[in-house]
C-alpha cells in the first residue's frame, strides 16, 4: 500500500471520529446556548442522546423562551417530550400568549397539548377568532312552511376548557338544534323572514357554548330558504289515509252484505228443500187416509180444485209483476 493510500484512511477515520465526536458533544449547540443566555452544560447535551432527547429542540426552545422573558426549565421540557408531546408548538404558544396578554403557564399548555389538541392554534384563535359555517338547518314553523336556513358562528377559543371540552362539532349541533327550536317556536314562517336576527337572538341565549373548548361570539343568519308546506302535505297524507279507512270499511260491510244474502238464500234453498219434501209425502198421506177411510172421493177433488185454483192465481200474479217490470 502507498503512502498516499495510508494518508487517505488516517484522514477517512479522523473526519468520522470527529464528526462521531461533534454528535455526542455538540460544541456548537452548547455555544449557541450560552451566547443567548441559557444556562445548559456539555455534559447535559451529551445526556440528551442517551436519553433519546434532540438536544437542538430542547436547546431551541429555551432559546425562545429566555428572548421572550419566560423562564423554562430544561427538566420540564425533556419531561414533556418523552411523554410524546410537541415541545416547539408549547413553546410558540407560551410566548404568543404572553404578547396576546392571555393568562397561559407551561403547565396548562403541556397538558393542552398532551390532549391533542393543537395549543399554539388555540391561541392563535383567541387573538383571532374562527367562522364556522353551519350546514343547512331544516325547522317547521307553526304554520306548517319549512324553512332551511343557514348560519355563520364566529367562536374563539377557551384556553380553560381546552381539556376535556366538547369541540366544534357540538357547538354546531347545538347552533342547528337552537334554530330549529327557533323557528318551530314561530307562529308564522313570515316572521321569521323579516326579522332573522330573531334566530339569532333566541339562539345566543340559550348559552350554548357551556362545557366546550369554545366561546360563541355571534350567531348571524347567512341564507333563509323556504322549503316545502309541510302542513298541506301532512293534511293531504291524513285525506289519503281517511279515505282508505273508509273505503276499507265499506269494503268490509259490502262483504257482510254479502255474506248475509248468500246465508239467506242457503235458508230459502233450505226450507224449499223441507218445503219440497214435505209435499212429497202428501201423496203417501192421502193414500194412507183413503185405505184408512178418513178420505172420501168428493174431498180429494175439493182438494185438487183449491191447488190448481191457488196454482192459476200465482201464474196470473206472476204475470202482472213481469208487466209491471
Amino acid at each position: 500500500m502507498s503512502d498516499i493510500g495510508f494518508y487517505l484512511i488516517i484522514f477517512a477515520v479522523s473526519i468520522a471520529a470527529l464528526w462521531i465526536l461533534l454528535y455526542f458533544v455538540p460544541i456548537g449547540l452548547w455555544f449557541s446556548a450560552l451566547v443567548s443566555g441559557v444556562r445548559v452544560s456539555l455534559l447535559q447535551l451529551i445526556l440528551m442522546r442517551w436519553r433519546k432527547v434532540p438536544p437542538g429542540v430542547i436547546v431551541q426552545a429555551l432559546i425562545e423562551g429566555t428572548k421572550a422573558g419566560i423562564q423554562l426549565f430544561r427538566n420540564d421540557l425533556e419531561a414533556h417530550y418523552l411523554a410524546g408531546g410537541r415541545v416547539s408548538k408549547v413553546v410558540h404558544a407560551l410566548v404568543s400568549a404572553q404578547k396576546a396578554n392571555i393568562p397561559l403557564d407551561f403547565k396548562m399548555a403541556t397538558a393542552i397539548d398532551l390532549a391533542g389538541r393543537d395549543v399554539f392554534e388555540a391561541v392563535q384563535m383567541s387573538v383571532n377568532p374562527k367562522v364556522i359555517n353551519t350546514p343547512p338547518v331544516t325547522a317547521v314553523a307553526k304554520d306548517g312552511i319549512q324553512l332551511i336556513a343557514k348560519a355563520r358562528v364566529t367562536v374563539r377559543a377557551n384556553i380553560k376548557q381546552l381539556v376535556g371540552g366538547a369541540g366544534e362539532e357540538t357547538v354546531l349541533a347545538r347552533v342547528g338544534e337552537g334554530i330549529v327550536s327557533s323557528i318551530g317556536s314561530a307562529d308564522s314562517h313570515k316572521k321569521v323572514l323579516e326579522n332573522p336576527d330573531f334566530i339569532s337572538r333566541v339562539v345566543l341565549e340559550k348559552g350554548l357554548d357551556a362545557g366546550t373548548a369554545f366561546e360563541i361570539l355571534s350567531i348571524d343568519i347567512a341564507d333563509i330558504d323556504i322549503g316545502k308546506n309541510i302542513g298541506a302535505v301532512l293534511q293531504m297524507d291524513q285525506a289519503n289515509a281517511d279515505k282508505n279507512i273508509a273505503q276499507a270499511k265499506a269494503e268490509e260491510r259490502r262483504a257482510m252484505a254479502v255474506a248475509l244474502e248468500q246465508e239467506m238464500k242457503a235458508k230459502a234453498q233450505e226450507a224449499r228443500a223441507k218445503v219440497i219434501l214435505a209435499e212429497a209425502d202428501v201423496p203417501k198421506a192421502m193414500a194412507e187416509a183413503f185405505r184408512n177411510g178418513n178420505l172420501g172421493i168428493m174431498d180429494y177433488y175439493k182438494f185438487k180444485n183449491i191447488e190448481a185454483d191457488t196454482s192459476m192465481r200465482e201464474n196470473i200474479a206472476n204475470k202482472d209483476k213481469g208487466k209491471k217490470q
